[in-house]
């Protein structure tokens, strides 16, 4: 993985036009406050695929996302700790050592098992839907898009993330990271998914989705400074593995700080003519 450092995309105009002595104060622009942008959520999903208990959480984040939107309530499977799988000679398995980085810095003690916002703690899934709507009624002091370009003769992504402050200054940390959907894969789960008393079996064709794949700028991310009205740029590039499928998968980038994630938001790859 390579990385580019900053740059700035827009100066602030306000601070040239000020600057020319010969324009009159009268004709001068007056500052305008960028529009209020909604929050959204990042739920951090503590999964494991030998955990009988996940897809029932992975069922309340398909009723959440059904509900609210999959823009507006962004989920992670990060897939983690003792009863998460690294996959074998015969099966696949999703846990990374960033999944459980994150699972042990949470101290995340049972599973499934998930972080709204990064803030209010570790929460069990039956929690979720009153926490996820709490973060949705809050407005974002930061707007943040994704553009980003994607060569497959040399699986190379090139990423460009735009980042506006909105309301007052933000400091804190930005983090991107790749996800991948429509993955078949052995889970462990109860017979019924909905039903924890209906016996358990392997299913090796269960479907996973947003599982973690990596960090694109490392474990926890890059600083990042923002000011009210300005707009700034952040490039990356990060090389594919050969396992991932390109068209399955997302860009997450989202900042946070001490308070909690500010905003987060998504996008698909988007591969070369």
């Amino acid at each position: 993985m390579r990385m580019k450092r900053v740059f700035h995309i827009i100066a602030a105009l306000s601070a040239f036009l000020t600057s020319c002595s010969h324009v009159d104060e009268s004709e001068r622009l007056i500052y305008v406050k960028p529009a209020q942008v909604s929050r959204h959520v990042l739920i951090e999903d503590f999964t494991g695929q030998r955990c009988v208990n996940c897809p029932m959480a992975t069922a309340e984040i398909a009723k959440l996302q059904e509900q609210y939107g999959a823009d507006n309530v962004i989920a992670v499977g990060i897939h983690s700790g003792p009863l998460g799988f690294a996959g074998n000679a015969k099966a696949a398995g999703f846990m990374t050592d960033l999944g459980n980085a994150y699972y042990n810095y949470w101290q995340v003690e049972y599973q499934p098992a998930g972080v709204i916002n990064r803030n209010g703690g570790v929460l069990n899934y039956t929690d979720w839907q009153t926490k996820v709507y709490n973060e949705l009624q809050k407005e974002a002091p930061l707007s943040l898009t994704i553009d980003n370009s994607y060569d497959p003769s040399t699986r190379q992504l090139m990423i460009l993330v735009t980042a506006q402050g909105i309301d007052g200054n933000t400091e804190g940390k930005l983090q991107l990271w790749l996800t991948e959907n429509d993955l078949t894969a052995l889970q462990v789960r109860y017979n019924t998914i909905s039903d924890a008393g209906s016996g358990q079996i392997s299913d090796a064709n269960y479907i996973h989705n947003h599982v973690l794949r990596d960090a694109v700028n490392g474990q926890w991310g890059d600083d990042i400074t923002l000011r009210e009205g300005v707009l700034k740029g952040y490039t990356y590039t990060y090389t594919l593995d050969e396992r991932w499928t390109p068209d399955n998968m997302n860009i997450v980038a989202f900042v946070y700080n001490d308070e909690g994630v500010q905003q987060v938001v998504q996008s698909g790859i988007t591969q070369l003519k």
